[in-house]
């Protein structure tokens, strides 16, 4: 699987760009048979470098490489894949502090989309 598009590509590399800024992430990626999720915001010029939310056993912000992801191979000859349904939508610190909270990336998404389906007190 191609990691990434040439769209998710700008779209990572123009948010590297604009640095200091609480992007929603572009991009997630994760290992299908076990342990491993990464929603990246950004990209360095260096085409290799990207910014976001690890969790390789504890979710932590900060920086990894696309080219080791893409080296690393499973068996049955399976390797990191990209989420193609994920849609960030929140910002890359209501990730962090739902994932530091429920202890995982993956137990944050069902927090984090229960969350956004709730229906508003008071509306």
């Amino acid at each position: 699987m191609i990691l990434l598009t040439d769209e998710l590509r700008e779209q990572l590399l123009a948010n590297g760009r604009q640095r200091d800024r609480d992007h929603v992430p572009v991009v997630k990626f994760f290992n299908p048979l076990g342990e491993g999720v990464w929603l990246a915001t950004e990209l360095d010029a260096d085409g290799d470098t990207l910014f976001g939310l690890a969790d390789i056993g504890e979710p932590e912000l900060g920086y990894f490489s696309l080219e080791e992801m893409s080296s690393i191979q499973l068996p049955f000859g399976m390797g990191i894949e990209r989420d193609i349904l994920f849609t960030g939508d929140f910002p890359i610190s209501v990730w962090a502090e739902a994932a530091r909270q429920a202890g995982s990336i993956r137990a944050a998404e069902r927090i984090v989309y229960a969350a956004a389906r709730a229906p508003r007190e008071g509306v």
